[in-house]
């Protein structure tokens, strides 16, 4: 996963990506909006509602936009990281398998001198 988080330091355009879609899913983005749009509605335009909604249609459609690259970047980690659980878990299992195997074999052979010694006993 390290190598994951290099990987998008090193690329300027999902570094800013992701600064824009940490800033927009913040209380602070909100705050600012509400701010803005009041002191524009009071303050700048006599009939703030044709324009209003220009302005707030088209941030609509490039938020949206960095809402999908944000899903697809999670999207992305979590593939890296279902393929990197898989590959662990199949070591494992091959561990374990391995394990059972040469217990098996032990308890063969332990249980084959036990009987030898029983029979050298007699």
């Amino acid at each position: 996963m390290v190598a994951y988080h290099e990987m998008r330091k090193q690329n300027l355009q999902l570094r800013v990506a992701d600064a824009i879609t940490s800033f927009a899913g913040s209380m602070i983005f909100v705050y600012l909006h509400a701010a803005a749009f009041a002191v524009w509605m009071v303050l700048a335009e006599s009939s703030p509602w044709p324009t209003l909604t220009l302005v707030v249609s088209l941030e609509a459609n490039f938020l949206s936009t960095f809402v999908l690259i944000g899903q697809n970047r999670q999207a992305a980690f979590q593939l890296a990281k279902a393929d990197h659980d898989f590959v662990q878990q199949e070591l494992e299992l091959q561990t374990n398998t391995d394990l059972t195997r040469a217990i098996h074999v032990m308890t063969t052979e332990l249980h084959r001198r036990a009987l030898e010694a029983e029979n050298d006993d007699r």
